[in-house]
């Protein structure tokens, strides 16, 4: 078997935001950090057709101050816990906006 080739290419730079969504809450809010460094949120979306991940991203945007191109759900995207990468922004500009809205 001969090595296959393979081109090295720059990624996207940013920080990665892990999240348990709770959907079908009384409002968009961020609950709390875990401990763990998870951060809950509650939506009010239902979990059906990626309604739920649709307002999760638009939550996101809004609070991040971030426009929707620089959020992607890179994990998780058919449950509860799932991994958000966030584009051109540092993880501790990431957790500091995120601290800011914690209701």
């Amino acid at each position: 078997m001969t090595p296959r080739d393979f081109h090295l290419h720059d990624g996207k730079k940013g920080a990665a935001l892990a999240l348990r969504v709770t959907p079908r809450a009384s409002k968009n809010e961020i609950v709390e950090v875990l401990s763990d460094g998870t951060v809950k949120v509650h939506l009010t979306a239902p979990p059906v057709e990626g309604k739920a991940n649709e307002a999760l991203l638009k939550f996101l945007s809004d609070i991040l101050d971030v426009p929707l191109s620089h959020l992607d759900i890179v994990a998780g995207a058919g449950g509860r816990d799932k991994l958000v990468a966030v584009t051109d922004m540092d993880a501790g500009t990431l957790h500091k906006k995120i601290v800011e809205h914690i209701s």
